[in-house]
């Protein structure tokens, strides 16, 4: 008799409970994968990844207390073997290179299919990556050295995090207020963005960021 092969254990970390529902439904159809825990935030997830044993972690790459690119590094600092599978609502050329850099096995959208999920689930489980085409033309024209790296691409994710928000049209208050930092540090943030990219203001950050597909 054919021994039948252990389930994936996987946890999800969305500050979102209908995103969360979703998800689960979509684990729950499966017969190899099986829901671990949930967290709403990110010091939830790294709570439960000490906790519990897992091999993927469904990490939202816009949690309220920290972001998912911060999150994701200290959790491979302590977790060298997790699979973390990041999901976001951002198209993928925003993000996906950051957090593959960072240490993530893969970059999924919230919009993608169930099946593409569970697709991209079982091969981060088996220590494959998992990106789509277009992020994988984006890394190769990056290491064949075809181009150079555009402004935004030299901020750090902190910095980068800033100018799409921004552009986005929140505050710096505002943005202080949901990364739960001072006024000063995103000010800083802010400054230096604006330093690396040659830019004057706010309204030349937002013209570039709407002109480069950064901000919908």
């Amino acid at each position: 008799m054919k021994k039948k092969a252990a389930s994936i254990r996987v946890l999800i970390a969305d500050d979102h409970s209908i995103v969360r529902e979703g998800l689960k439904q979509i684990l729950a159809d499966t017969d190899d994968i099986v829901l671990a825990g949930e967290a709403e935030n990110g010091n939830d997830a790294i709570r439960l990844c000490r906790q519990m044993s897992c091999e993927v972690l469904l990490l939202d790459i816009s949690l309220p207390d920290r972001s998912g690119i911060e999150i994701l590094k200290q959790l491979k600092d302590e977790f060298p073997k997790l699979a973390v599978l990041l999901l976001s609502m951002h198209r993928e050329d925003q993000y996906a290179i950051r957090g593959l850099k960072a240490g993530a096995s893969g970059y999924l959208n919230k919009q993608s299919a169930p099946a593409e999920l569970v697709g991209a689930i079982r091969q981060v489980a088996a220590g494959q990556k998992y990106v789509s085409a277009a992020v994988a033309q984006a890394l190769a024209n990056q290491v064949g050295g075809e181009r150079a790296p555009t402004p935004h691409e030299t901020l750090s994710d902190r910095e980068y995090q800033t100018l799409t928000m921004i552009a986005s049209g929140k505050s710096v208050s505002e943005i202080a207020l949901e990364l739960a930092l001072s006024v000063k540090t995103i000010s800083m943030y802010r400054a230096r963005l604006l330093l690396k990219m040659g830019l004057r203001h706010n309204a030349e950050l937002t013209h570039y960021a709407i002109k480069n597909h950064l901000v919908e």
